[in-house]
């Protein structure tokens, strides 16, 4: 029995086994034919003896592939064999053929991921066979998960991503593109538009002369507006301006809509810059510009350092993603004690830092002890009861200016870990 590129074009290798014996290979291999195979793809093949589609493994001769087989039965029903497909992921295959179709148009590129995080498809062939830590569109579409969200990539680039899982594969697929090659349609569009409309006000200049100003002056406030481009919201402008004809409308209309879709993006970006992703309160930013505001105010305020004892040791017990819902427990124990004008904020991996305005250091240990009880007496799933550490100081007894007040902050900090753990301690 023969195998030929006319019978198939769509694997690297193909393999017919009968009773565990490779009987037909594409291409012709001699050295395994009438032999057994041994291989990770082969032994799964006729261990499940139904479809699937394997992990990612290394071949004998060097090559990382996906093995596709489907089970082979006689007319009585006994189990026969397989017939298998190899894809070389490293090589040509009918996975570019298929991802590389419609995918890299206007900065758009797509890579495809399988249950345990390894890429299987990338346009940079040399990422091919590397794994992707630390990424939550990766974590969501591993878990089954479909949708979209804004990340930001390895070379610090604002992309909107699209995603969605291969359930009968366990892959997930995931496609990006640059914010920046989205909303650049937008500028198109209004210079499509202005140029639509400037021969209509040109011939309207020549002919009718004396309704030439009432014409051009709706066009011109809305240039006016479009050169204005160092100020972020034209919105309540655009809607004042007369579009009384047309084209001006049809023009303020996509300004007002692309003035949207930009104010939408610069918000969820600045909230983005803002905002910790995994707790959702603020980060090390985000406490500065409150902190900034509070010391030109010339306003008293604490600072509560609270640290998890032995935090590594739960994430090296537990694993990460329980670590991620211990960090996520305590930051609503901690939104539970402040106040309303409290800042709550995460400023390491396993620190956190509560602001509190208008309070002196002695009243902020009594918070401080509150917040630990309640930490302390708190169950959390699976890692159990976990204990904290609290530095407090306040401004301006403890210093003049932030850095000295989170100084003394460490330093009661330092001191609480080391004398014992699961304590608040005022700054010297």
């Amino acid at each position: 029995m023969r195998l030929n590129s006319y019978q198939t074009n769509s694997f690297n290798s193909v393999v017919i086994n009968i009773h565990g014996i490779s009987v037909a290979t594409y291409p012709n291999l001699p050295q395994v034919i009438n032999k057994p195979l041994g291989s990770v793809g082969a032994l799964q093949a006729r261990k499940h003896k139904k479809p699937i589609i394997s992990m990612p493994y290394m071949s004998a001769a060097g090559n990382l592939i996906v093995f596709i087989s489907h089970p082979l039965f006689s007319n009585n029903g006994d189990y026969l064999g397989y017939l298998g497909g190899s894809l070389y992921l490293n090589e040509r295959s009918i996975l570019n053929n298929l991802l590389e179709q419609d995918y890299f148009k206007g900065g758009t590129h797509i890579y495809v991921v399988d249950k345990n995080k390894q890429i299987l498809y990338h346009p940079q062939a040399a990422r091919i066979g590397s794994k992707i830590a630390h990424n939550k569109v990766i974590n969501k579409v591993i878990e089954g998960q479909s949708g979209s969200a804004n990340i930001v990539n390895s070379l610090n680039e604002s992309m909107l991503a699209g995603y969605a899982p291969v359930k009968l594969a366990n892959w997930g697929v995931v496609v990006q593109r640059s914010v920046k090659s989205t909303l650049s349609p937008l500028d198109g569009l209004i210079a499509q538009v202005i140029k639509r409309t400037l021969p209509t006000v040109v011939i309207t200049l020549i002919l009718i002369g004396l309704f030439a100003h009432f014409i051009s002056k709706p066009l011109k406030r809305l240039a006016d507006i479009a050169n204005r481009t160092d100020e972020l919201n034209h919105e309540s402008e655009l809607k004042k301006v007369k579009s009384w004809y047309f084209e001006s409308q049809q023009l303020k209309t996509a300004m007002l809509k692309g003035e949207s879709v930009l104010q939408l993006q610069i918000g969820q970006l600045r909230h983005d810059a803002q905002t910790d992703p995994l707790t959702g309160i603020h980060n090390r930013r985000s406490l500065k510009v409150w902190l900034d505001k509070l010391i030109h105010e010339q306003t008293l305020f604490t600072i509560l350092e609270i640290d998890i004892d032995f935090f590594k040791r739960v994430n090296d017990t537990y694993g990460h993603d329980k670590g991620d819902e211990a960090l996520k427990a305590l930051t609503k124990l901690i939104q539970s004690v402040a106040r309303k004008d409290d800042i709550v904020a995460r400023i390491g991996g396993e620190e956190f830092v509560l602001v509190i305005p208008n309070q002196n250091s002695e009243g902020a240990f009594k918070i401080a002890e509150r917040l630990r009880l309640a930490v302390e007496s708190s169950y959390i799933d699976t890692i159990g009861y976990i204990t904290i550490s609290i530095g407090i100081a306040s401004y301006p007894e403890h210093g003049t200016n932030i850095d000295q007040v989170f100084k003394k902050a460490d330093n009661a900090l330092y001191y609480a870990k080391e004398h014992g753990r699961n304590r608040s301690v005022i700054a010297n």
